[in-house]
């Protein structure tokens, strides 16, 4: 029987064999069977056994995995005109393996014959292009996308557009995203105002594209081509997070971070979901990760977390990042107090154009003279880009002169360049041109003109600014006394994680001022201040508890807070103690 058998799958057609190996390469036991099928139908000249045999090596499937052998049976295959394995090589060809050459990565250990380096954008394109021909609707999606996106000499916006068309109306919503990138790669204005762009868009997100759903949020965050919704950019967000997309991830931890996700703040979540964007190598991420656990609102706060996330995000160059590891390394948090690897860190947020790692750098190590003998550190001269009309160069030429860095301090020419650059969008110029302005070093006060420049940063987000501009809403300097206004920068300012924040909402709340008193939210604002260890808060949070101010005594914790502001020196503190000894 055995050999009637056999002598009848012998007689079968090649077809018919083709199709019997394949449904045994998907039953595991029988996968070995059916690869050994398919490779004598690959070797006899079969094109789809030769695709098969491909896709076998390439994922272990009926036979170990073996790179190289996959990527020389997907190039017989392709070189034969098989679509789907042009189409394979073209992806492949795009990809940069992170280990390079090996057994663990894609890339084969030599390349077969026909296959001269890797990746190669412009052979996957031609791969591509021999794919799209054949008809088949992924490949002229992939083809259009490269035309649009690829190396400079090799770009078609045009015939980019009629691909991604072509593959669009076959129904394959990849086509769809390659026209929308192409409308949104091609446009010279702000981003989503080419409605096919955004409608394209839409169809792909709606048929599951991850990547998709992760543009569109980004249209629906930033308004641009629909309505600014924070709502449904997290939404389009968590579906895209969902599939692995780390910068939806990113964003969507930060919307539900910064309660824009359609409901209140969720840390935990955020937290979550910026981890995972964060491993993967997110440097905004990982910024937002050390600010939690420095804040300590992480689930598991603790510095030394603060200093792992902050030195991920900076050693990718996240300015912010630097500037925060290096007063993590100054204070000793985290980290064994370091001088040497605080300046290091702080000249690096310096040089990555963070204004206040320069006024750090310059507070904490003076410059000094260069010993005997030592060469002098490189001083970069920002002048000649300055004047061809970098606003940036501007700025920090401007910080070089107003603090004789590299030349003799000058501060009206201070002022010029700092002037040019916060009129050209540059909010830290603008900040700093503003605190200038206030008087001292050197120049005339202006408060008109500086409340203008530091309201005008701080409509920017940029707390420091909000925190300057507030107090001088509530002084009445420069301008109109306006209470509300302060309000709502300092307010602005505590969301940033700012502890002087955190202390003026609650003195603004506690009563005295333009605003109607709320002392529940006033302890609230203390008990935050307190707890990332401001004095006075600590001062306040206390006579708030061993007063009942807004609420029951709790003499205990009063004494706890009054003691933590006696060591720091406030003598108020010192003086509750003793009077609660007394009674």
């Amino acid at each position: 029987m055995r050999a009637f058998l056999s002598g009848l799958a012998g007689g079968l057609s090649p077809a018919a064999r083709f199709r019997r190996a394949c449904r045994l390469l998907e039953h595991e036991t029988r996968a070995a069977r059916g690869f050994t099928q398919l490779g004598t139908l690959a070797r006899e000249g079969m094109v789809a056994a030769q695709y098969q045999v491909a896709r076998a090596y390439l994922e272990g499937t009926g036979v170990p995995r073996s790179p190289m052998e996959g990527v020389r049976w997907m190039h017989a295959a392709a070189s034969a005109g098989h679509a789907e394995a042009g189409f394979s090589l073209a992806l492949m060809l795009l990809l940069d393996p992170p280990h390079r050459r090996g057994a663990d990565g894609l890339l084969p250990v030599a390349l077969p014959a026909g296959l001269e380096r890797w990746p190669d954008p412009l052979a996957a394109m031609d791969w591509a292009r021999r794919a799209a021909q054949a008809g088949l609707p992924e490949a002229q999606a992939l083809y259009g996308y490269l035309l649009a996106t690829g190396p400079d000499n090799a770009r078609d916006p045009q015939a980019a557009r009629e691909w991604c068309a072509r593959a669009a109306r076959a129904g394959c919503p990849q086509g769809d995203l390659g026209l929308a990138v192409t409308h949104l790669s091609a446009g010279t204005g702000v981003p989503g105002t080419d409605p096919d762009a955004v409608a394209a868009l839409i169809r792909a997100a709606e048929q599951g594209l991850p990547t998709a759903q992760y543009m569109l949020g980004l249209l629906h965050e930033r308004g641009w081509g629909l309505p600014p919704d924070g709502a449904r950019a997290a939404q389009w967000y968590a579906r895209a997070a969902a599939r692995g997309v780390r910068p939806a991830q990113a964003r969507y931890g930060a919307l539900l971070l910064r309660g824009k996700a359609g409901g209140a703040r969720d840390v935990m979540a955020a937290e979550t979901w910026l981890r995972r964007a964060a491993l993967a190598g997110d440097r905004e991420a990982a910024t937002l990760l050390g600010d939690l656990h420095v804040h300590g609102e992480a689930a598991m706060p603790g510095d030394h977390e603060a200093v792992k996330w902050y030195r991920m995000a900076a050693e990718q160059d996240h300015a912010m990042a630097c500037h925060m590891l290096a007063l993590l390394y100054v204070s000793g948090r985290g980290v064994a107090a370091d001088a040497a690897q605080a300046r290091i860190w702080l000249e690096r947020a310096a040089a990555l154009g963070n204004v206040a790692a320069m006024t750090d750098r310059a507070a904490t190590f003076p410059v000094r003279e260069p010993e005997s003998g030592a060469a002098s550190p490189p001083v970069i001269d920002f002048a000649p880009a300055a004047r061809a009309g970098d606003p940036v160069a501007a700025f920090n030429l401007a910080v070089s002169l107003h603090g004789g860095v590299g030349c003799a301090r000058q501060p009206g020419q201070a002022v010029v360049w700092m002037e040019r650059a916060a009129r050209a969008g540059v909010v830290n110029a603008q900040y700093w041109l503003g605190r200038i302005l206030l008087g001292g070093g050197g120049v005339q006060a202006d408060p008109p003109r500086a409340r203008h420049w530091l309201e005008l940063a701080a409509r920017h987000g940029l707390p420091e600014a909000c925190l300057v501009a507030a107090q001088l809403r509530l002084d009445g300097q420069g301008g109109p006394r306006d209470h509300a206004g302060a309000l709502a920068l300092y307010h602005h300012a505590a969301r940033a994680g700012r502890v002087e924040a955190m202390f003026s909402l609650g003195a603004m709340y506690g009563g005295g001022h333009d605003i109607a008193p709320d002392r529940a939210r006033a302890l609230h604002w203390f008990r935050l201040g307190a707890g990332h260890g401001h004095a006075l808060a600590q001062l306040m949070l206390g006579r708030y508890l061993a007063r009942g101010l807004a609420g029951a005594v709790d003499v205990a914790q009063a004494r706890y807070w009054f003691g933590q502001a006696a060591a720091q020196g406030v003598d108020a503190a010192r003086a509750e103690l003793e009077h609660m000894d007394a009674g």
